[in-house]
C-alpha cells in the first residue's frame, strides 16, 4: 500500500504536490491498535496493559530505503467502558528525504452483545507533522554543463514542514474463536502538501480483517492452535488482499501468507514467512517478505520485527470480555 516511488519522483520533479499511502505492516496483528482503533484494551491478561514495538525495513536493497517504526500502549478501564490506547508513529523516505511522525489517542468502548458476542466501537484523534529536507534534492537548474550540480538552485524551498490533524475510526465484533472489524483511517482526507495544494489529501485507508483460532486436539500440547485470517485493504487507487494463517504450538509461533493487489495496479506481490515465540507476557516475531513480484530483482523483500509487553490487571474487570486472536 506505499506509492514511495511515485512520492520520491513527485518531489523531485514538482514539490507543490505531494501523494502517498500509509505504510503498512506484515504482523498487522502486532500492531492491534494501529490496524484498527477498535481493538484498543483487547490485551489478553484480564483486560492489563499492553506495549508494543513494531519496526518494518521496506526493500533495504535499494538506495534509499524506507523505515517505518511504530510504537504503541493500551488497556482496558471499566471506569470509562473501554479500552484508551497512545500511538507513535516515524517513517522515513528516501534517506530522510521525507519523514513522516505522527501522535495519536484512541478510546473504544466495548459493547457485551449477549454472553458470547462482543463488540468494540473505536475512534482516533491523530496529530501528523511531516518534514523534507530539501538538501537531499536536486533541481535542474543547479546543473552545471561541465561540473553537474554545483549550483544552488532558484526553487522557493522555504515550505519544508507542515502539521495537520487526522482521524480515525473502527468497530469489532468477535466471539471465543472467531473476530472480524473494519477500519477507516484518514477521515477528514487532510491536506497533506507543503504548499497548501487543495488536491493533495491524504486519502481514506479502509481496513476489513477477520478469522478464527482453531484448537488443534492435542493430549500432549492443549494450547496448539491453527489461525486461518484474511486483511483486505483499500487506499486511493491501491488494493491489496492478505491470505495466511497462524500457527501456535507451545512458545512457538509461525505464520504464512500471500499478497495480492488488485484494482489499477495487479500484482503477485509477496509471500510472508512468520517466525516468533512466547514466554510468560513477552512476545516477540520477525516476518520476511519474499518478493514474487517482477521487481524481486531489485527488491528482493523487506523485513519486520515485532515485540510485546503485557501485564495483567489486579483485579479482572466486570465488563471485560477477552479477544482471541493471533498476537503476531
Amino acid at each position: 500500500m506505499r506509492t514511495k516511488f511515485f512520492t520520491i519522483c513527485m518531489l523531485i520533479l514538482s514539490f507543490e504536490v505531494l501523494k502517498a499511502q500509509d505504510p503498512e505492516m506484515t504482523q498487522y496483528y502486532a500492531a492491534p491498535i494501529y490496524t484498527n482503533p477498535a481493538m484498543a484494551g483487547t490485551g489478553s491478561c484480564n483486560g492489563g496493559g499492553r506495549i508494543n514495538l513494531n519496526y518494518r525495513n521496506q526493500w533495504p536493497s535499494l538506495p534509499g530505503t524506507f523505515v517505518t517504526t511504530v510504537a504503541s500502549y493500551d488497556q482496558h478501564f471499566d471506569g470509562i467502558g473501554g479500552g484508551i490506547g497512545l500511538i507513535a508513529m516515524n517513517d522515513v523516505a528516501g534517506e530522510g528525504k521525507l519523514t513522516s511522525n505522527s501522535f495519536a489517542g484512541i478510546y473504544s468502548y466495548q459493547l457485551s452483545v449477549n454472553r458470547k458476542f462482543t463488540m468494540r466501537f473505536g475512534l482516533e484523534a491523530q496529530v501528523i507533522n511531516r518534514a523534507i529536507d530539501w538538501s537531499k534534492l536536486r533541481f535542474p537548474d543547479q546543473i552545471d554543463a561541465t561540473k553537474g550540480f554545483v549550483k544552488a538552485t532558484n526553487e522557493p524551498l522555504d515550505y519544508n514542514r507542515i502539521t495537520f490533524p487526522n482521524f480515525s475510526t473502527g468497530v469489532l465484533g468477535y466471539t471465543e474463536r472467531f473476530y472480524a472489524g473494519v477500519a477507516v483511517h484518514n477521515l477528514i482526507k487532510p491536506i497533506q502538501s507543503f504548499l497548501g495544494t487543495q488536491d493533495s489529501k491524504l486519502p481514506r485507508r479502509y481496513t476489513f480483517h477477520s478469522g478464527l483460532v482453531i484448537p488443534l486436539d492435542n493430549k500432549y500440547d492443549p494450547n496448539m492452535t491453527i489461525s486461518p485470517n484474511v486483511l483486505f485493504m483499500l487506499q486511493n487507487k491501491f488494493t491489496q488482499l492478505n491470505l495466511g494463517f497462524y500457527f501456535n504450538k507451545g512458545p512457538l509461533v509461525s505464520g504464512l501468507w500471500y499478497r495480492q493487489t488488485f484494482g489499477t495496479y495487479v500484482n503477485s506481490d509477496a509471500l510472508m514467512l512468520l517466525v516468533g515465540f512466547r514466554k510468560e507476557r513477552f512476545k516477540f516475531g520477525y516476518s520476511y517478505d519474499l518478493t514474487v513480484s517482477s521487481a524481486r530483482q531489485a527488491a528482493p523483500g523487506s523485513h519486520e520485527v515485532s515485540a510485546s509487553l503485557e501485564w495483567c490487571a489486579k483485579k479482572r474487570p466486570i465488563r471485560y470480555k477477552k479477544l482471541t486472536c493471533p498476537d503476531f
